[in-house]
């Protein structure tokens, strides 16, 4: 059997908000979306799965019983209370329901409720969920007897990728256009963070294509009081037609 607090590189006295943190390190780096390992990612939230589990880590933690065969030994422990472990695993087992549900960045961002289908053996069941702000894709999360029945529900997040906004952390990139003449004499354009709020950011004069503008403290907030930095990207675009007096200022300048 693998140990688990080696696999997720924690001591056996560690906290629960230890053991959240080593998983959550590791599974951001072997995720296999990130070019990572698949079954070492699996060891990883197996061992996340165990330790996470209050009863399931005082299983796990529970000295494996000593013997020897032969006649008039006393064995040393008492039957009754092995079966009963493997009863009370079984039973923490059976009230586990998990899920994977799909989120957006905005969701990440925002860190709403969000109303969840699954289906048991009794039929269709729909849950209300919070989603915790700046979560990581793969991150896993125990709600505590929401589920029918009483029933804990294992949720895992997947986040689905944005088509113009890219995650590192708690900061978000994004890249913008920005006409020629605001690269070269500098200027103000309006860019939209990921809740959709209008910011107004200036440009500086001879700007490269490629530079990255910083605005600080406008990216995803884990709602701790931590929050990160929106970068915008700037690449140059040219409206067409060009008007006639900067074609004649371009031509005078290339001594045409």
């Amino acid at each position: 059997m693998p140990d688990h607090y080696q696999t997720l590189g924690v001591d056996r006295t560690a906290s629960a908000e230890d053991i959240k943190r080593a998983y959550r390190r590791l599974a951001s780096q072997h995720h296999p979306d990130k070019g990572g390992d698949t079954q070492q990612f699996q060891t990883i939230q197996q061992a996340y799965d165990v330790l996470s589990d209050p009863t399931q880590r005082q299983a796990y933690d529970r000295p494996q019983p000593e013997f020897q065969f032969g006649p008039g030994v006393n064995f040393g422990f008492n039957f009754e209370d092995v079966f009963g472990m493997f009863n009370q695993q079984r039973q923490a087992q059976a009230r586990v329901l998990r899920l994977s549900v799909w989120i957006t960045l905005r969701d990440v961002a925002c860190g709403e409720r969000r109303m969840v289908s699954l289906a048991t053996a009794t039929g269709a069941h729909t849950i209300e969920i919070d989603i915790p702000q700046a979560i990581n894709d793969g991150d896993s999360v125990r709600y505590l007897g929401i589920g029918p029945g009483g029933t804990d529900i294992v949720v895992q997040f997947r986040i689905q990728p944005h088509p113009h906004w890219q995650r590192s952390g708690l900061n978000l990139t994004v890249e913008h256009p920005v006409s020629v003449w605001h690269m070269i004499e500098g200027g103000t354009i309006e860019v939209d963070d990921v809740l959709g709020n209008r910011i107004a950011v200036s440009v500086p004069a001879d700007s490269r294509p490629g530079a990255l503008l910083r605005l600080r403290h406008r990216g995803l907030s884990d709602g701790k009081g931590n929050q990160g930095d929106l970068l915008v990207r700037i690449q140059p675009s040219i409206t067409y037609p060009v008007p006639a007096e900067i074609r004649q200022a371009i031509r005078a300048a290339c001594g045409k």
